[in-house]
């Protein structure tokens, strides 16, 4: 199956908030014709309704691809509207956090190929990454078109084995939320030593972003880079021996973090 396909047989995606959202916009900026793809989400947005694409009409009866990106609180109430397309050519490619091959496999059908993936928020402004793992039912080349779709949102890698997708909703699913209040914690911090609240959060947004720039282009490592920038004595050093306690600094406490987040996901995969 290649991306030819979906313009011929047509993509489903099943809710379109704010994720499913920033998919579709990368993928009509790559070219996707807006006659390809059927959209059923019982609140569209006003970009979703002017944007051109199908919202909430008759469905292709074969579609390439169906795109589950509704919550997985509502998965209950969404999915088995897709059973007609189960058991067939169509492949699922799932967004939700949390919800199991096992568990679409029991709605859709057994021979239903399968794909789920967690991407994250930078998806929106082409900076995400995403990672996917598909049932038994997919083929490379379910593998290659769904790699090839999500490439247009991000970053793309492949897992081993489903069990690592916790971790992963732990680490890269959750992790711009944590990055996001760092920015919120770094601005106040600045506040609390007299600098005004804009100007704090100025170089709060473009210190984050900058050195997240920096480590993603760089040939060095984040140790090394965090070596280059703290002379001996000086006032980074003062800063790290704060933030690397052993045992209050970030290390253990983003430890925790991740483990909640991963515990969480585990608990919304078993009901």
């Amino acid at each position: 199956m290649n991306l030819e396909q979906i313009e011929q047989r047509g993509m489903v995606l099943l809710g379109c908030g704010k994720m499913g959202s920033a998919m579709l916009r990368g993928w009509l900026a790559d070219g996707l014709s807006t006659q390809a793809v059927s959209v059923l989400d019982p609140f569209p947005s006003a970009w979703l309704n002017e944007c051109g694409v199908r919202v909430n009409q008759e469905l292709p009866t074969n579609p390439a691809l169906v795109l589950i990106a509704v919550k997985p609180q509502m998965m209950g109430d969404a999915l088995p509207q897709m059973q007609a397309l189960g058991n067939g050519d169509s492949v699922f490619l799932s967004v939700a956090a949390g919800v199991t091959l096992a568990n679409f496999s029991s709605v859709l059908g057994p021979k239903t190929p399968i794909i789920r993936a967690m991407p994250n928020t930078p998806a929106a402004v082409g900076a995400g990454i995403t990672a996917l793992i598909g049932n038994a039912e997919t083929t490379p080349d379910h593998l290659d078109m769904a790699e090839a779709l999500l490439r247009a949102v991000g970053q793309v890698v492949r897992l081993d084995n489903e069990d690592q997708m916790d971790a992963v909703t732990g680490v890269s699913g959750s992790g711009p939320a944590y990055v996001f209040h760092m920015i919120e914690a770094l601005a106040a911090a600045g506040q609390a030593q007299g600098l005004g609240a804009d100007l704090a959060m100025q170089l709060a947004k473009a210190t984050v972003a900058g050195a997240g720039q920096l480590a993603a282009a760089s040939e060095e490592t984040p140790s090394e880079l965090r070596v280059n920038v703290t002379s001996p004595n000086g006032t980074t050093q003062a800063g790290l021996e704060v933030l690397m306690d052993e045992k209050h600094g970030l290390g253990p406490l983003m430890s925790k973090t991740v483990a909640a987040a991963t515990t969480r996901s585990k608990e919304l995969a078993n009901g």
